[in-house]
């Protein structure tokens, strides 16, 4: 009996250096990055843009994997039943902490079998009108809706989206009633935003911006807790008056939960120091993406912190998970 044990624990032991040499020489062939949304979008752009230089500082190709599909999660399952050995990973958005509120079925966790690695940045919202209302600032928007309770609509780019989810937080702050007009996507919406068929709607800074430039589009506030630089002369929320408003977008990389610490701090250095490369802070920026500098602790708790805001509002607005 003994015997067995110690020959147990030798084996242990042993599958345990083995690992550990494994995650010291990492990483020794290509990584693929899943995002789990189509080419073209944001965290698509932003994965593509980060690790070209992460490839080259490690050494081996990061294969961009686009795995669109059911609010996000297609991807992220993919990746949470990968094995932890650091050559699969995902660039997700805010919508990774939106999932477990909105999907019954979901057959993985966002906190507990992932490994938060880095943020790759923060997006804040815009809020946006037509210019022909003649909405000046964020408080006439308010003043209109409640001289008119119900009337007004807002816009977003589906149920449950973070562009839905920003409009409730603000409508809940500023105490106005609107009603929810869900499109398709985000050209779609601005084209009824800019028509005047619909009222108001929080986007991605770096979509509404050049609509803001050329006076297509109205911007009032931005849901960030600092202005963005691509409209700096927009106020946040909370300038304005408005107290937990805030609802930016985020972008973050993630590796499966058990995956080594040693492979978790190492892909995070690196990714840090791409960050921090100018012509990739640049091609960010004019993306509307600034930078949001945690640790991979703070990261894990800023995740769980927004699975508990996420379900809260989820079930003050009554959205009935599927």
């Amino acid at each position: 009996m003994k015997s067995m044990l110690l020959m147990r624990a030798l084996a242990l032991g042993l599958s345990v250096a083995t690992f550990a040499a494994e995650a010291q020489t990492w990483p020794s062939k290509p990584l693929r990055a899943i995002v789990p949304i189509a080419p073209g979008s944001m965290a698509d752009l932003a994965a593509r843009v980060v690790f070209e230089q992460v490839s080259k500082q490690l050494g081996q190709p990061v294969i961009v994997d686009n795995r669109p599909g059911a609010g996000q999660t297609i991807g992220a399952s993919i990746v949470a039943k990968s094995e932890p050995d650091g050559y699969t990973l995902l660039v997700n958005s805010s919508a990774h902490a939106i999932a477990p509120s909105l999907h019954l079925n979901l057959n993985y966790h966002p906190a507990r079998d992932f490994a938060a690695v880095i943020p790759l940045g923060i997006v804040p919202n815009v809020l946006v009108v037509p210019p022909a209302k003649g909405w000046k600032t964020v408080s006439d928007l308010v003043a209109a809706a409640k001289a008119m309770p119900g009337a007004m609509n807002y816009a977003s780019a589906g149920v449950g989206t973070a562009t839905h989810l920003s409009a409730e937080r603000f409508r809940s702050s500023a105490g106005i009633e609107a009603v929810h007009v869900p499109l398709k996507g985000g050209s779609e919406v601005l084209t009824e935003v800019m028509s005047g068929r619909v009222d108001f709607f929080f986007g991605p800074v770096g979509v509404v911006a050049p609509r803001v430039r050329e006076g297509k589009l109205t911007a009032l506030v931005v849901n960030g807790a600092q202005r963005s630089s691509l409209l700096p002369d927009v106020p946040t929320t909370l300038e304005v008056g408005f107290a937990n408003a805030e609802y930016p977008l985020w972008l973050g990389v993630f590796l499966p939960a058990k995956t080594s610490r040693v492979i978790v701090e190492k892909l995070h250095r690196e990714t840090l120091k791409a960050l921090q490369e100018p012509k990739v802070k640049n091609k960010l920026a004019t993306l509307g993406i600034d930078p949001m500098v945690m640790t991979p602790t703070e990261f894990d708790a800023h995740v769980e912190k927004e699975i508990a805001v996420n379900a809260a509002l989820v079930k003050a607005i009554g959205l009935k998970p599927q």
